[in-house]
């Protein structure tokens, strides 16, 4: 299987790179985004362009790919909705026209956020957008389209958030954010399970379009009974 990544440098996109590296059936992984990683790997092959909007200039390496795992966001607040929808919504729906045309029996997954907003008719103008961003996806035109709408996330294997007061949060919230998970296993997940996750909707499809923490655990779980992986040399 060959997978490609946006989004690979935040904290979501790091988990789901981590876990496409350890997976024994994804043979090739292309990373794409405005800086290149500056990660090693026998499998793992970057490409970088300035204007994620404006896919020509690699539009050649995007072709005959299996998956694709969209991890790319930002957080909305102190931004306008302009400027959110345009990371957001513009971004997302450039990568799903170029790709769905390249790579119809692709599947595609797409990290949105519990909240979201499908209709885009409602008060909260980043679940609206983000609603939007779904839409665009599920009518693109994949083989098959999956929403991942994560709330509660605890990242793992050393793994950390860009954003600054998220990692703080996270820092010194994590022996909470532990409890939680054993308490109430439906309302965290982890970086590893959406990784996992990902991984087992592109092989063997899922139960439902839209996963929320959940949906996301219990597909992670399925894909545990494969044989124990070890990092690449």
């Amino acid at each position: 299987m060959r997978v490609m990544v946006v989004g690979a440098s935040g904290m979501v996109g790091q988990g789901v790179l981590r876990e496409c590296l350890l997976e024994p059936e994804v043979e090739r992984v292309l990373v794409v985004g405005r800086r290149a990683l500056g990660q090693a790997d026998a499998k793992l092959v970057e490409r970088t362009v300035p204007d994620l909007t404006n896919l020509s200039s690699i539009e050649g390496d995007l072709a005959g790919w299996d998956a694709c795992f969209f991890c790319l966001g930002v957080t909305s607040a102190g931004m306008t909705e302009e400027a959110y929808r345009k990371v957001t919504f513009d971004i997302t729906a450039a990568f799903a026209n170029v790709l769905a045309r390249l790579n119809p029996g692709m599947t595609f997954v797409l990290v949105s956020g519990a909240g979201t907003d499908s209709t885009e008719r409602g008060r909260v103008m980043w679940a609206r957008v983000k609603g939007a961003a779904e839409n665009v996806v599920l009518k693109a035109g994949f083989k098959a389209a999956y929403m991942f709408r994560p709330g509660l996330i605890q990242p793992l294997h050393g793994i950390t958030s860009r954003t600054p007061v998220y990692r703080f949060l996270l820092k010194w919230l994590a022996p909470v954010v532990a409890l939680l998970r054993l308490a109430f296993p439906a309302a965290v997940t982890t970086t590893e399970n959406v990784g996992r996750a990902m991984l087992e909707a592109a092989k063997r499809g899922a139960p439902k379009t839209h996963l929320e923490n959940r949906d996301i655990n219990a597909l992670a779980l399925a894909a545990s009974a494969a044989p124990p992986r070890t990092l690449p040399r």
